[in-house]
């Protein structure tokens, strides 16, 4: 689901106009990313927290060159469901392990 199939399905929801949703869903996310940024945490009982947190540095290898190198240390953006979100994410369809895939057939006889 995308920003505007989101606007759609609250709007709907929310019997309200697809313009005032979008209005709110905007202040919505400006305030989270506001607030992120002064580094305080938001917690939405039943949704979920989000917070900063700061991820260690540690060592990488460049893919190009293969040579190893210090990946610094930086703040990084998390989220943390709550127990209904994950609750209701677990319970679905997508969520379930999926099946080991078949194993490919028997390559054809060698020729001679």
């Amino acid at each position: 689901m995308n920003k505007t199939e989101l606007i759609d399905a609250i709007a709907a929801r929310a019997q309200t106009t697809k313009t005032q949703t979008a209005t709110i869903l905007n202040g919505f996310m400006e305030t989270v990313q506001k607030t992120l940024a002064k580094g305080d945490t938001i917690q939405l009982v039943g949704f979920g927290t989000f917070l900063v947190a700061q991820r260690a540095s540690r060592e990488g290898r460049n893919p190009a060159t293969g040579k190893t190198m210090t990946i610094p240390a930086k703040k990084v953006v998390k989220f943390r469901p709550g127990k209904a979100l994950a609750d209701a994410a677990a319970s679905t369809k997508a969520a379930r392990k999926p099946q080991p895939a078949a194993k490919p057939k028997a390559a054809a006889a060698k020729r001679k």
